[in-house]
């Protein structure tokens, strides 16, 4: 059924024009909430290494629903909706527990780690007087599971039961680096970050996506040589959706600075009193020394230098998200490796030298973008087009523009789904 915002136009066909009005409108966001997150897509709810051991289980969401990542007595990982069968309630409230049974504290109805409902009080009734139905059928009432994939430690879960394998929802690009970074060693979690963000939520992934702005905002990537505009440099996107893509970059020397011209942030003499988050190791076969992988709609996993983590964006309503860093690194991994690891967040991270650059700007647009919802962004750098650059070609916001027609497709009945 069409409804009202449906009719809502977009300036342009080609999306290289974005409303305002699709940062802020509650109705938009609901429909995000119902059609993206809670539709045929894979959100990412944790690692594996966070539950290890028979009977863990940790909280996570899916949109905006507590759900539950579990593992069970085999080794199992499971996800189920966090809300009891019987009169609504999350089940849990501990970020991590460990047990053979999950119970509700109202009235006690018991899962097992799958969901499965095994522990009703008084389902027979007292002295023969009261009890449940003799049809009452515990199966029926356990706890929605979501379909569960794990890609080499990394946990994804989606509530569509069609939803494509990982692999084909990625694209072979996108999940060649993906499997880049998860190789299959085993994970250990090193910290965790957790910021509120006045702004909405789709801001994150557009700023993943944007090649160029850090050459322009972020004074220690530039003035560091951690990433800069004219270093070697790709762009990939899925190119069947445009929606995931991958940002990935090798450091130049720092005496190199030709076409850093516009780069007004640039301090060619800028120094920390302490430089060692800023020493690093060859860790890969390659000589990437950045890498960004997006993930439709809101996860990323970052390589810059040592430095490993993932962010997920959990939304808070149109314009509030919160976004959760888990950084991590390999249980193989030494000492010394581990420590530099830890350093290196202290530049990437939410009150970062670097990320907390990011922050302020997503408020400043929220602040805009509120009060003029009849006006348009430009997304036109690069062109108007999806296609994706040519190889070496940073300056572009086609995996912007890639990002809206797939979320127009999903989300407004006038174009083709």
């Amino acid at each position: 059924m069409r409804t009202e915002l449906d009719e809502r136009p977009w300036p342009s066909e080609d999306n290289s024009r974005i409303p305002n009005w699709v940062y802020s409108d509650p109705e938009n966001y609901r429909r995000e909430l119902d059609r993206i997150f809670y539709g045929p897509f894979w959100s990412f709810v944790g690692l594996a290494c966070e539950i290890p051991k028979p009977g863990d289980y940790m909280r996570s969401v899916v949109g905006e629903k507590s759900v539950l990542v579990t593992r069970a007595a085999d080794g199992e990982i499971g996800v189920v909706l966090n809300i009891c069968s019987h009169r609504g309630l999350e089940v849990c409230r501990d970020k991590f527990g460990n047990g053979k049974e999950l119970m509700c504290p109202y009235h006690q109805w018991t899962y097992d780690l799958r969901g499965n409902l095994i522990g009703v009080p008084f389902r027979r009734g007292v002295k023969g007087k009261g009890g449940y139905p003799r049809d009452f059928d515990p199966a029926a009432h356990g706890l929605r599971r979501l379909r569960v994939e794990t890609v080499n430690g990394a946990v994804f879960a989606t509530f569509d039961e069609n939803a494509p394998a990982m692999r084909d929802y990625l694209g072979e690009q996108i999940w060649g680096r993906l499997t880049r970074v998860f190789d299959g060693r085993e994970l250990e979690v090193l910290g965790y970050h957790r910021q509120r963000v006045r702004a909405n939520w789709k801001l994150y992934p557009e700023n993943m996506k944007d090649s160029y702005h850090a050459s322009l905002l972020h004074v220690f990537l530039i003035s560091f040589g951690l990433y800069r505009i004219d270093q070697k440099g790709e762009l990939l996107q899925d190119p069947r959706t445009r929606a995931h893509n991958v940002v990935s970059s090798i450091r130049n020397d720092l005496d190199d600075v030709v076409g850093t011209e516009e780069m007004r942030s640039l301090k060619r003499d800028f120094q920390l009193n302490d430089m060692r988050p800023l020493a690093a190791v060859k860790e890969y076969d390659d000589d990437i020394t950045i890498q960004i992988v997006t993930m439709f709609p809101g996860f990323t996993v970052q390589q810059q230098n040592n430095l490993l983590q993932c962010r997920n964006v959990i939304v808070k309503g149109p314009e509030e998200f919160e976004l959760v860093w888990t950084f991590f690194g390999y249980a193989d991994d030494d000492a010394d490796l581990r420590r530099r690891r830890v350093r290196m967040a202290n530049l990437v991270g939410a009150a970062g030298l670097i990320s907390i650059d990011d922050t302020e700007v997503f408020e400043f647009s929220r602040a805009g973008m509120s009060a003029n919802p009849d006006r348009t962004c430009v997304v036109e750098l690069g062109g108007r087009g999806i296609e994706p650059p040519v190889a070496g070609d940073m300056v572009s916001e086609g995996p912007i523009r890639g990002f809206y027609d797939l979320y127009r497709r999903i989300m407004y009945d006038t174009r083709e789904s």
